[in-house]
Order: C-alpha cells, then sequence, then structure tokens
C-alpha cells in the first residue's frame, strides 16, 4: 500500500488557505450560474477568479485534462468537460468541481446546484447526495476506520433509495492534488486502514437517483450513469484531528444558498 501522508500543522495551514481559495473560487462561479450559461464560460470564470485569489487550476493539463474545472450536468456522474456546446437548461442539476493550487498545495471541493426550477426528483438526489458526504465526514477521527466512511454513505443513499458510484472516490491530497489513500464511499465498518490525526483527504459521493452503474464515454473523461439517470456529488478536502476533523473547504453563505 502506498505510503500515507501526515501533514504538519505547518503545511496544514498552507492546505486551509488553498481549500478557502477553492471555496471562494467556487462561490463566486454558483452566484453566476443561471439558465443559458455556457459550461465554458464557467471555465473561463474559474481560471479568472482561480488566478485572483493567486492560485493555479490544479485541474488543467492534469493527465491531459483540456479545463481548468469539471462541469457535471443531469447525467454526468463525474470529469464532465466544459465545452461550449454544453448549455444550462432550466430544470438541470449541475455539478461545479473546484481543485486550486496555492503555495504549493491543494484544495479540492465541489457542489451540485439548481439551474432554475429543479424537479421533485432532483431536488431529492441533490439532498441526499450533500447529506451523504456529511454522514461521511462525521465518521472522521483519530484511531477511525476508513471502512467507516463509506459504510456511513453507502447506508443513507441506499434508505433514501438511491445508490453510489464504486469506481470513483475520495483521495488523500497535499502537495499532490491525488494521493493515497483512495477512499471508497461504499464499505464496511470496522475495515481498513485507521485514521490518524494529519491525515488529509477528501470525501466527495456521487449519489445516482437510479442504478449505481457507470460507464466512461469516448472523450475518456467524461463519467455518465448507465441508466440515464440523474447523478449529484458534493466534495470537502478535511483533516483528521484527534476529535474529529476538520474541512478545509468551508462553503461560504453564497454557495450555501446557491445549492439550496
Amino acid at each position: 500500500m502506498p505510503s500515507i501522508d501526515i501533514q504538519t500543522p505547518r503545511s496544514v495551514e498552507a492546505m486551509r488557505l488553498a481549500g478557502r481559495a477553492a471555496a471562494g473560487t467556487l462561490a463566486t462561479v454558483a452566484a453566476r450560474l443561471a439558465p443559458g450559461v455556457r459550461a465554458d464560460q464557467i471555465d473561463q470564470w474559474v481560471r479568472e477568479d482561480t488566478t485572483r485569489r493567486g492560485g493555479r487550476p490544479s485541474q488543467l493539463g492534469y493527465h491531459g485534462f483540456p479545463a481548468s474545472v469539471c462541469v457535471s450536468r443531469n447525467h454526468v456522474v463525474c470529469h464532465g468537460i466544459p465545452t461550449p456546446a454544453e448549455v444550462l437548461a432550466d430544470g438541470d442539476i449541475v455539478n461545479v468541481d473546484v481543485t486550486t493550487e496555492l503555495g504549493g498545495y491543494h484544495g479540492d471541493t465541489s457542489a451540485t446546484f439548481f439551474i432554475g426550477r429543479p424537479s421533485p426528483e432532483a431536488r431529492h438526489v441533490v439532498d441526499v447526495a450533500r447529506r451523504c458526504r456529511d454522514a461521511g465526514i462525521a465518521q472522521v477521527r483519530d484511531g477511525a476506520r476508513l471502512g467507516d466512511i463509506g459504510a456511513a454513505i453507502d447506508e443513507l443513499a441506499r434508505r433514501e433509495g438511491c445508490s453510489v458510484v464504486r469506481e470513483y472516490g475520495g483521495h488523500g491530497i497535499g502537495r499532490s492534488m491525488h494521493a493515497a489513500p483512495h477512499v471508497s464511499h461504499v464499505g464496511r465498518r470496522g475495515t481498513g486502514i485507521r485514521l490518524r490525526a494529519g491525515m488529509v483527504f477528501t470525501i466527495e459521493p456521487m449519489v445516482n437517483l437510479g442504478g449505481a452503474e457507470v460507464r466512461l464515454l469516448g472523450d475518456g473523461w467524461t463519467v455518465v450513469t448507465e441508466d440515464g439517470s440523474l447523478s449529484a456529488q458534493f466534495e470537502h478536502t478535511v483533516v483528521v484531528t484527534r476529535k474529529g476533523c476538520e474541512i478545509l473547504t468551508p462553503e461560504p453563505e453564497m454557495a450555501l444558498a446557491a445549492a439550496l
């Protein structure tokens, strides 16, 4: 198993700054989402706002990814490429995934937003996805098991008639955007590695209204639900502490309001 970094107080402070920058950019973009907005405009806003905050979009060029942000609409589970052809419409849901490198460290956060008037089904899957993220975060503390996180998420999703994507999960983060450990959003309680204070990783469950099965499109990036059902996702970067955890990508009021 790859080694897992234990961050120092100094590096955690640097990640706080990166996390807050990413969260701030997400909030800025959220305030501008509306029917008629093109996904490539969202990409431009992320580039501009990230630069204004002194950072760099971590996703741009990562393994060849062609944009500064992932924009995943409706049945797109994750890694949606923002193109001019992708236009937000009334009733859509859209996940915007922002990662910022600042001072050599990365902060990673995402949220799913309503465009115009969402259907009851859209409201349900978005609500469940947010609650699943929070249920996973509630398991994090020094000495807990990694499997506790996935178990809490999967149990909640199932109770609400939704499913959790298995192929993709959270990840360690620090000087690298993706590092150990892999954080599965399904699991069994009491299994997996023990969490230690100073570990930093993301929790970002992808929750589908229908089945959990997904497929990768021909562009090599975009992941969609196999059955065409809606998918929603929320993400925070967290650091494990002795008593629990600290969210390093806190939601500004603007981002929270836009998602309600």
